[in-house]
């Protein structure tokens, strides 16, 4: 098993470095045009698509660049730098559920074939592969098991970046090519969906890849557009008193840029974040109370009530939404809300608008959100 590893390790080694002569940064191709997406830049050439991550912690620097290159095809003699990734993907390892989801809508499914944090994956593709050994689990995505990760030999791990992240440890001394999915990080709702071209192109599923962005922003726009024509525009509060903090969602994040896009003012709109901001739940009470709709998202075996709500935290009745019964919850432990809206954030407008403009669009089933009765 020893001999085994080490001889792996070492051909990963020769490969990565393989591809000739590099010739900087300048490929000489053509851009490809991304529309709503700011930390993803993509130049396509005959012979390879060069792919950079702007580093969403750092817009000085680059978070990551790579070179996708065909597998029937010859490396170049002349290559830009950056880390060279055969494409299509055939043996990736998956750390995300959200990643999961996508890759089996593309198509791609049979390619993943090793995951992390299986607890908080649904697909039953993936849990029966993991069940019948035809997908490895590899443990807890925070500290994955190197040994099991090495034996499956992945051509490629799609991994979540986090802020001062490094070169993750082992995992960057595997020679592996980390795909840094940093979609999380986009901030307008369509910019997030537009990765879905990126990771397309290295599941060899570009045609699909694009019709699904393609649909997705037909969709979000004309919403949008609707939405835009309301007469009115409610005031809106998100999530609740948890523990000790009340997560506040900022202006510039995908929640406050749905809110407004679905035709309501956001109550916190003066917190000018991209991301949660922490409250003391009586700091967020004094203005989250005068709300005309409260949506929440709680995780529980059976529907949240009014009742339980109230039970909660005492200052929970005293919302103008509770009192008006305009509380809308979203019971994560029954839907795939975190799996499944990331990249078709066009349904999740849908929800807000039938919630905030009642009546005034096109009937629809609520996948996600329900009044709280």
């Amino acid at each position: 098993m020893y001999k085994t590893i080490t001889l792996f390790l070492y051909v990963c080694l020769l490969v990565s470095c393989a591809g000739g002569g590099k010739s900087g940064t300048d490929t000489g191709g053509l851009p490809m045009d991304m529309k709503y997406a700011e930390l993803l830049v993509m130049r396509e050439t005959d012979d390879f698509v060069q792919v950079e991550i702007r580093n969403p912690w750092d817009s000085t620097s680059l978070l990551h660049r790579y070179i996708l290159v065909p597998s029937g095809k010859e490396l170049p003699k002349q290559l830009p730098e950056g880390e060279i990734v055969r494409t299509p993907l055939r043996n990736a390892a998956v750390y995300t559920s959200v990643h999961c989801g996508l890759i089996d809508e593309l198509g791609a499914a049979d390619a993943i074939k090793g995951v992390c944090d299986l607890q908080y994956i649904y697909l039953p593709k993936i849990r029966q592969g993991v069940q019948n050994g035809t997908i490895a689990d590899l443990g807890n995505s925070m500290t994955p098991n190197i040994e099991k990760l090495m034996m499956m030999r992945p051509d490629a791990m799609f991994i979540s970046p986090f802020e001062n992240s490094g070169s993750y440890g082992k995992l960057g001394k595997l020679h592996i090519p980390i795909i840094e999915c940093a979609d999380y990080m986009e901030t307008n709702p369509l910019g997030r969906a537009e990765w879905i071209r990126f990771y397309g192109l290295l599941l060899g599923k570009r045609h699909e890849a694009d019709s699904i962005f393609s649909a997705v922003e037909k969709s979000y726009n004309g919403m949008k557009a609707h939405a835009a024509r309301q007469k009115t525009r409610p005031t809106v509060v998100t999530e609740m008193k948890i523990g000790g903090t009340w997560y506040v969602a900022g202006n510039k994040s995908t929640v406050g840029i749905l809110i407004s896009d679905a035709g309501g003012d956001y109550i916190f709109s003066d917190v000018a974040s991209a991301g949660a901001v922490p409250y003391s739940p009586e700091q967020a009470f004094i203005k989250a109370q005068e709300a005309d709709f409260w949506l929440i998202k709680y995780n529980q075996a059976t529907d949240m009530t009014m009742e339980e709500l109230a039970e909660a935290w005492a200052s929970n009745k005293y919302m103008e939404a509770y009192k008006r019964g305009n509380v809308f919850g979203c019971n994560l432990a029954k839907t795939g809300f975190y799996e499944e809206t990331p990249f078709h954030p066009d349904v999740l407008l849908m929800e807000y608008i039938n919630i905030l403009h009642p009546g005034t669009q096109e009937e629809h089933t609520m996948k996600y959100y329900n009044r709280i009765k």
